[in-house]
């Protein structure tokens, strides 16, 4: 039985992706959606000047309905399910928001830091309302250790942090063909182990909703990609991830399960300080995933490499939570 819906929840996912994609992939390029192109970028990537973007609205919707179709299944919808849906949808609108600006009215910088900030802020305050209100736990757990503690209402800090800190994240990892589809269905595909072996299974459902979402996407985001994912994917992604991390109490394992994630953040904080500092650059280029293009490397050598990397990561979360 529990092998029949995890495969279910994750073929509904794939299924719906590969059905709504070819239709909404010539309906981008109708409306000239079309992603702009970085001149700082590596210049091999000029060419993917023009490929639909806002494909994210095809993953969010799979999540939405696989996520629902299964939970009104197997149970009720549950205060869990309404809390990932608001993150996910919510920081998906301020994507969608960002890459509009981009697109159709030709903004390049889309919404501007402090615009996309109050979003994701609001949208983190919103969520900590019903958290608290449901008597849900404040208690941080070291993971592999009994050790915990309590923040109490000093918890909000950490949540507004690890919202916004994930979708950001997320959003700097989403920047070679592949590379966020393949590292997130992983991500994700820890975290429903995690939740399932707590026995939270809603957490655990919508967690294989997202690998089959983005498994699907990835079949048209693949180099050479038909579509991108755009803000609107990565943002919802990532604040996603994050919710599941806080709902299984699993906060400070998200640094090591979404270790691609800290890795790409990290590059770009080095490359900043060590810039502004000392006028010297640490990396060819940041986000990490360019530097190794600039060095070389195929945009498939990098994406592969970073997806093995992220599969090491995942089965070291899951090591330390249920083995330790």
């Amino acid at each position: 039985m529990v092998e029949q819906v995890i495969l279910f929840t994750i073929l509904m996912g794939f299924l719906i992706s590969v059905l709504l994609s070819p239709i909404f992939i010539p309906f981008l390029r109708r409306l000239k959606f079309g992603q702009s192109i970085r001149e700082e970028g590596p210049k091999s990537h000029q060419k993917k000047s023009g490929t639909p973007t806002m494909g994210g609205v095809v993953i969010i919707l799979s999540i939405l309905i696989t996520t629902l179709v299964m939970a009104f299944k197997f149970s009720t919808p549950s205060v869990e399910i309404l809390l990932l849906l608001l993150v996910t949808i919510g920081f998906g609108i301020v994507g969608f928001l960002d890459d509009f600006i981009k697109v159709v009215m030709k903004r390049n910088l889309g919404l501007t830091s402090k615009q996309k900030l109050l979003g994701q802020i609001l949208i983190a305050i919103i969520f900590f309302i019903i958290f608290i209100q449901h008597d849900f736990s404040t208690v941080v757990g070291i993971p592999g250790t009994t050790y915990s503690f309590d923040l109490g209402w000093f918890y909000i800090i950490l949540l507004v942090f690890m919202l916004v800190g994930g979708s950001n994240a997320v959003n700097l990892t989403d920047g070679l063909d592949g590379l966020l589809a393949g590292t997130s269905a992983i991500a994700f595909g820890a975290f429903a182990v995690l939740a399932w072996n707590q026995s939270q299974f809603d957490v655990a459902i919508f967690s294989l909703a997202v690998v089959g979402s983005v498994l699907g996407f990835l079949v048209f985001n693949a180099h050479p990609a038909k579509v991108f994912m755009g803000d609107t994917g990565s943002l919802a992604l990532g604040g996603a991830i994050a919710t599941v991390a806080i709902l299984t109490k699993l906060e400070i394992l998200l640094v090591i399960i979404g270790g691609v994630f800290v890795l790409e953040t990290l590059s770009v904080i080095i490359q900043v300080i060590s810039f502004k500092t000392t006028g010297k650059r640490v990396f060819k280029m940041s986000p990490l995933h360019h530097h190794y293009e600039i060095v070389g490397w195929s945009e498939w050598r990098v994406v592969v490499t970073f997806w093995s990397v992220g599969l090491v990561f995942a089965a070291i979360g899951i090591y330390i939570e249920v083995w330790m």
